[in-house]
């Protein structure tokens, strides 16, 4: 046993911050969220045309849905539609396969991995360097939107009790609330001022996005337009439902934290201990290694490891 596992990880860590710094190298910061001005109003603020801002965001909006049906790339187009990433298809895989590069490097420099073997762990971690980097930006972004949804319907109910038809109160929010929101609102008042249906447009941005409040959004006002009612009663209702789910689903968070983190412990510290022992004394299993009941125990101790992260990921993942 030797210390290549840990320099495995170490290597996927730092491909992994690769991918994060050839994002922001080429966007920097116009695809910031924490940027209180949204992308739209930023480019309409530099003087284009709204025809061409909103093609713009439509393109970047719908280029990962063409490669949705790639067996290897549906995974990293459903998130990178999610986290409406500024990388073309193209360009994530082409950003895959440096990083499988430098994977390939860096295991070659300080592995004595064979060729085959390297190839194949390069491909691995090149793949999930991207997949994982997505993730995270989706996860994020779409806890951001969950978190503005709740102030961004109270907004649309000001609009509506002073007035203004629905169409001009997600024009109201998409002028005051920071991206993910404001953004997405604010392609939705275009499209409805170019002639969409708006009620198609918020399904279609309900589907896209995945959030369950956003759904219950859509469907409400596509009862409303269907059957009528007082919108403003309808959508207040729904704020305060948005708002207790989301309080709610911070206390669960903050309860089954500490049960979350006992688990993943209690998973990953033998691994831990298992890597340190061997970095400080390499030859420690060589006297049991080599016993008959050496291997069937490493394997009942990793089942039961996997089975500990699964049944504590079971007990904490609470449906709010």
């Amino acid at each position: 046993m030797s210390i290549q596992p840990l320099i495995y990880a170490l290597i996927f860590v730092g491909v992994f911050f690769m991918v994060e710094g050839i994002y922001l190298a080429f966007f920097g910061k116009s695809v910031r969220l924490e940027s209180k001005v949204n992308r739209r109003l930023q480019l309409l603020q530099s003087g284009e045309n709204p025809e061409d801002v909103l093609e713009t965001l439509r393109k970047e909006r719908e280029q990962h849905r063409e490669s949705r049906g790639i067996p290897l790339l549906a995974p990293l187009s459903a998130k990178a539609a999610q986290a409406n990433i500024a990388f073309s298809p193209v360009a994530l895989v082409l950003v895959m396969i440096f990083v499988a590069i430098a994977s390939f490097v860096a295991l070659t420099l300080f592995t004595a991995t064979a060729l085959n073997l390297r190839i194949g762990i390069s491909a691995v971690m090149g793949y999930g360097a991207v997949y994982t980097w997505l993730r995270n930006k989706a996860k994020k972004r779409i806890s951001l939107f969950e978190e503005q949804l709740p102030d961004a319907v109270e907004l649309i109910v000001r609009s509506l009790r002073v007035g203004h038809p629905f169409s001009s109160a997600v024009a109201s929010v998409a002028q005051e609330m920071p991206d993910p929101l404001g953004t997405e609102f604010g392609m939705l008042a275009d499209e409805s001022t170019y002639g969409m249906d708006i009620n198609e447009s918020l399904e279609k941005m309900a589907e896209r996005i995945d959030v369950q409040d956003l759904r219950f959004l859509a469907v409400a006002v596509k009862i409303q337009s269907q059957s009528g009612g007082n919108l403003a009663e309808i959508l207040e209702g729904l704020a305060k439902v948005i708002r207790s789910r989301f309080k709610l689903f911070r206390r669960v968070r903050a309860i089954t934290a500490e049960a979350k983190w006992s688990g993943w412990f209690l998973s990953i510290f033998p691994l831990l201990a298992l890597v340190l022992i061997n970095v400080m004394q390499p030859g420690y299993y060589d006297k049991v290694q080599d016993t008959p009941v050496f291997v069937p125990a490493a394997i009942v101790v990793g089942i039961f490891l996997t089975v500990n992260v699964i049944f504590m990921r079971i007990m904490v993942d609470i449906k709010v």
